[in-house]
């Protein structure tokens, strides 16, 4: 049984709840970590391997992630057992199902997150009215039809060559998790002159040291191809894309990719976390020693959460992409700034400047 409790400290969790219903075969967990500066925002993931563990730690990435942003809500995240691939009827049950089940926890608002989407929040919001990454028929700003994580990426790295030898121009990039986020990531950095030279998805990894074609390889995509089945460029084992020689290899699916063990084969300037939780600590280190600049998780993909609060206060797409271009700009050269002047890593900077921020929240919100 895991123990959540080994993972409390005074931030949070402040709830955590199970969910079953046998009529439907839901299973699922929600953690609201903390709601000091307002309620929690975070995505409903669908997986057949999630965890209580991954939920806590997700929860707990969003409550740092909308902080650093600086934003009026808490952090909270949900996991929900299935298969994602499970035919649409049967998953919008599903969906529909938990949003019912946690239609009075007033105090966390559903995104979507890996194996959901902008259809199955109408859903959720259809059921308790709490839901946010909606289609635009019904007010929403669609993040994963913008782009809005992947475009965050870009302004980060844009600002992350002040701080390191990183041009991106002519650069060579690397994606591990072709979908949404990696998809936009790879857009947006193409405009700016960078070649993605190895990607993959969970049916398998490519490389092409020239560069793929990142429109003819986003259109195979969206046409059901995986990369196992793309033509151009060369079929590598999906565990060696880490060694893969590149300026920037942004992680952009499932957490802890990133280990002790493959950090050491990492053959690149900067790793620009697309992903939540994609590295263990121990990881970071070895990287950090290595002297490969790390853009944190809760720092560089802020894009959507920022693109879904706007959307949460009625703002437009437009106000949207400039207020995450305001924010990551201005967080990221915050970061690099006092990591270059004092030593620290960029994470334990952020971490520091994140705490402080949800502590002075908690102090003034006397909710715990």
């Amino acid at each position: 049984m895991e123990d959540i409790f080994q993972y409390a400290d005074d931030l949070g969790p402040e709830k955590v709840i199970e969910i079953y219903d046998p009529s439907v075969s839901l299973k699922a967990i929600l953690v609201v970590d903390n709601v000091a500066a307002g309620p929690s925002i975070g995505g409903l993931r669908m997986a057949t391997d999630v965890s209580k563990e991954e939920c806590f730690r997700l929860a707990r990435a969003m409550t740092l992630k909308n902080a650093m942003a600086g934003l009026p809500h808490g952090g909270g995240k949900s996991v929900l057992f299935g298969d994602p691939a499970m035919p649409a009827v049967d998953k919008e049950r599903l969906v529909r199902a938990f949003a019912y089940a946690v239609k009075d926890v007033a105090d966390y608002i559903t995104g979507p997150d890996m194996g959901t989407n902008e259809a199955l929040m109408a859903c959720v919001k259809d059921v308790n009215g709490r839901s946010v990454g909606l289609p635009r028929e019904i007010g929403g700003i669609p993040l994963d039809e913008i782009g809005a994580t992947g475009y965050g990426l870009n302004v980060a790295l844009q600002v992350a060559q002040e701080f390191s030898e990183l041009r991106l121009d002519g650069s060579a990039i690397v994606v591990q998790g072709f979908g949404s986020v990696g998809q936009h990531a790879a857009r947006y950095l193409a405009t700016q002159g960078a070649r993605l030279v190895g990607v993959s998805d969970s049916h398998g990894a490519r490389v092409a040291p020239s560069g793929f074609d990142v429109e003819a390889l986003l259109a195979h995509k969206q046409a059901g191809g995986n990369i196992a089945d793309y033509a151009a460029g060369k079929t590598i084992e999906a565990a060696d894309l880490i060694a893969v020689e590149c300026d920037v290899w942004i992680p952009a699916a499932r957490p802890d990719v990133i280990t002790e063990h493959n950090a050491p084969r990492m053959n690149t300037r900067v790793v620009a976390q697309g992903a939540n939780i994609p590295a263990s600590a121990a990881a970071e280190r070895i990287l950090a020693e290595r002297g490969i600049l790390v853009i944190p998780d809760f720092v560089a993909n802020a894009g959507g959460v920022i693109c879904a609060a706007v959307e949460y206060h009625q703002g437009s797409e437009t106000q949207a992409m400039a207020t995450i271009e305001e924010k990551i700009r201005s967080n990221v050269s915050a970061i690099l700034s006092r990591a270059a002047r004092t030593g620290a890593t960029p994470r334990a900077v952020a971490l520091e400047i994140a705490g402080e921020r949800v502590r002075r929240a908690m102090e003034y919100r006397h909710t715990h």
